[in-house]
Parts: structure tokens; sequence; C-alpha cells
């Protein structure tokens, strides 16, 4: 029992800690945000937000307690304003692990300035687009699935942003609670 135990503490030390997680490289934010540039409608959101935030690789796993976490680049109006960490704890039924890379779109000034204040988190209401890239299969709440390339999916603004989600690799089965907490860092002067 005490093995389980440890599993879960590291689990939540993961998700909650943002010194554990190495900082993903402008290098590697401007490469994800290429891929989604090819994907679904996010070139036309992109067009209408003016910032936006990249995770390149956010990992998650859990087993009944899951844990996710990762860090990106924040942009406004093109411009690299800082870095960000995600991470997240959910309660439910979940078993496997995943990672995946999400982009977060700002519609306007205020939205940008919400989440850029520090502290930002998603409440369980909010809702992200998946879009695959390449060959992928996976599984959910609704079943198994496959896909070749599903590259046509379209986002819509939720209180001033648009989310995606592109599928890296793993298999997660899960019906989970819980929200995405980001923390921003400005660059410094």
């Amino acid at each position: 029992m005490k093995p389980i135990a440890t599993f879960f503490a590291l689990l939540v030390l993961l998700a909650s800690s943002n010194t554990l997680y190495a900082a993903a490289s402008l290098e590697k934010c401007r490469d994800t945000l290429e891929k989604f540039r090819g994907l679904g409608d996010v070139p036309e959101m992109m067009a209408q937000s003016y910032g936006y935030a990249v995770l390149p690789t956010i990992g998650k796993g859990g087993i009944g307690i899951g844990a996710a976490g990762g860090t990106g680049c924040v942009f406004k109006q093109g411009a690299h304003t800082g870095n960000v960490s995600m991470g997240q704890i959910t309660i439910g039924f979940q078993l496997g692990g995943q990672a995946y890379s999400q982009i977060i779109l700002f519609k306007n000034a205020d939205v940008y300035h919400d989440f850029t204040r520090g502290q930002f988190e998603f409440g369980a209401d909010a809702t992200a687009v998946a879009l695959t890239y390449g060959a992928q299969a996976g599984a959910s709440t609704k079943g198994a699935s496959a896909s070749a390339g599903d590259t046509k999916a379209t986002g819509s603004w939720k209180r001033g942003m648009a989310v995606y989600t592109l599928a890296k690799g793993g298999l997660m089965y899960e019906a989970s609670i819980g929200g995405q907490k980001f923390k921003f860092k400005p660059l410094k002067d």
C-alpha cells in the first residue's frame, strides 16, 4: 500500500511544482506553433487574436488520481513576452498516460492581460478542440478511436479564448474533473 501512496504523492508534487519542469525553448514553441498553423481553423483564429500561449509538450498520467504539467511561451501580437508553466490535478476514473501540445488564443487585450497577471486557471467547463497530426489512436469515455490525420476541426471563442490540443502520443482513458492552472513569468527587460 505504501508504494501506491508514494506514487500519488509524486503525481501531486509533479503537477504543483513549476521547478520540476524544464522550460520550453523559444525554438520548440515556434516549431509547435507552425504545426498548429497547418491544422483546422487555427490560422483564421490566430488572425483574430491579440495574443496566444503555446505549450509544446504537456505530459499527463494517472491511475484514479492524475497529474499533468508542461511549460511554454506567451506571445502578444507576435512578440515573445514571457513564459508559462501549467499544472493540473484530476480526480476520477482515468488510466494511462499521454503527451500533447496546446495553444491558447486570446481574442483581445483584456483576456491576454487576465492570463498574464500571474496566476490563471481554467474552470471545469473549459473545452478544447482536439486536432490530429498524422496517424494516431486514442481512447475516451466515448470508446476507442483511430485517426489518420483529421485536421479540419474548428474552434470557437469562449470567454475570449480558443483552446486547441494536438496529441503527440500515448493512450489514456479518463472521465475526470479538474482545471489547468497557469503561472506566467514575463521576460526580464
